[in-house]
């Protein structure tokens, strides 16, 4: 189906309408207008009373887009009164009063007017003045009734086209009762509650994961606030595979499941720079990159780290310890510090590469040797026995003190 809505495998259907007849029409490309206004809105019977510009024209062809049927049978005549000689009734369309006393209409009550007489067999003519001054007072005179428009009275002056595909608008809407050609179905049936509910246990419990619910005492108001927003959207059951597909794509990433780690790319280069000009002593600003690290990281904690420091603010023995997460400490970055107790928490994956032990050691050498104490927990110890790791961290803190 070529084009934006012109379908020529189907037939030309003529149907029973009233004749559009144009006077003194001054260009070609305004009859081409008025055609395919026609040819939209099921109007086939054209009569042009001396076109300015001879006929045919082919610059009414082109302006026609296709309705050349209408144009290829369109009658000629001298005069309005020959073009409409046969017509029972004749609609004059103009925005002047012309102190005529005739009846006054809309192009909605033209329409349903003309209805029922066309439906008798009687001829009803839609008759559409010049461009420069519409029709004459003897011509509107030849007329039943005056159709015109609620238009800005101070710019009344419509187009011919314009004027054509509002009445004809409102004539095939009456022949078709309103009914659209066509509807948008429905691909895929509203979700069930079944289905919503289960996205939102998914797309909770990754959110839980990286901590998104703080503080957590407000976890029960944000999770309605985010249940409502998807409630209202009505979502179909493809809606929520494609959401469910998104959160996971969120999720494991492009190297699968997030599980912390060393950045890479432009995003580890930017963090050595950022860590190499804070260790050559500039001062960490509180709205500083380096400051900001620390929240960049704790969205992509390891499972580990999530349960330690879960264990570690649930516990009422640290409440006054001081201990913070993913801290910078000059140039490194610390899994867990208490700045107070000058003791560090570090948490050892349960496999590491080369470089990364290598960078493991040289920051712990570097904190030694400014006085702090190190704690290393190894991950898989975290899993396994997360108390018997309270009571070490415990241990040490006491020690201190």
């Amino acid at each position: 189906m070529p084009g934006a809505g012109t379908d020529k495998t189907k037939n030309w259907v003529v149907t029973p309408a009233p004749v559009v007849v144009l006077v003194e029409s001054q260009l070609g490309e305004n009859i081409g207008a008025v055609a395919r206004a026609m040819a939209n809105f099921g109007l086939s019977r054209l009569r042009l009373v001396k076109p300015q510009q001879g006929w045919p024209n082919e610059r009414a062809r082109v302006m026609a887009s296709g309705a050349d049927r209408i144009l290829d049978e369109a009658q000629l005549f001298e005069t309005l009164a020959e073009a409409v000689a046969d017509c029972q009734y004749v609609f004059a369309s103009t925005a002047r009063t012309h102190d005529q006393a005739k009846p006054v209409v809309g192009a909605e009550e033209a329409a349903r007017q003309a209805a029922p007489r066309v439906a008798e067999g009687q001829t009803v003519a839609l008759v559409f003045g010049r461009e420069r001054n519409g029709l004459e007072n003897e011509e509107v005179g030849l007329a039943d009734a005056i159709l015109t428009l609620p238009v800005n009275p101070a710019f009344a002056s419509l187009n011919l086209g314009q004027a054509a595909v509002i009445v004809g608008y409102e004539w095939y809407k009456l022949q078709s009762a309103g009914a659209l050609p066509f509807a948008a179905s429905d691909k895929s049936p509203p979700a069930p509650k079944e289905q919503l509910y289960a996205f939102f246990n998914d797309l909770e419990r990754e959110l839980e994961r990286i901590e998104y619910f703080r503080p957590h005492e407000k976890r029960g108001t944000m999770t309605v606030n985010m249940r409502n927003i998807f409630t209202r959207m009505q979502l179909t059951q493809q809606d929520i595979r494609t959401l469910h597909g998104v959160v996971m794509a969120l999720v494991e990433g492009r190297k699968g499941p997030a599980r912390g780690g060393l950045l890479d790319g432009p995003e580890a280069d930017m963090l050595r720079n950022l860590l190499a000009q804070h260790g050559k002593g500039e001062l960490a600003r509180a709205d500083s990159p380096v400051r900001g690290l620390s929240r960049l990281l704790r969205r992509n904690p390891t499972d580990a780290e999530r349960a330690l420091w879960t264990a570690l603010t649930g516990d009422r023995r640290f409440a006054a310890l001081g201990f913070k997460r993913q801290t910078p400490i000059g140039p490194h970055i610390a899994d867990v510090v208490s700045f107070p107790l000058r003791l560090v928490v570090d948490v050892v994956p349960d496999s590491e590469d080369a470089p990364g032990a290598e960078a493991r050691r040289l920051k712990r050498e570097w904190m030694v040797a400014r006085d702090y104490r190190i704690v290393e927990l190894r991950a898989a110890d975290i899993m396994r026995d997360i108390e018997n790791v309270l009571s070490r961290i415990l241990a040490a803190a006491e020690q201190k003190a």
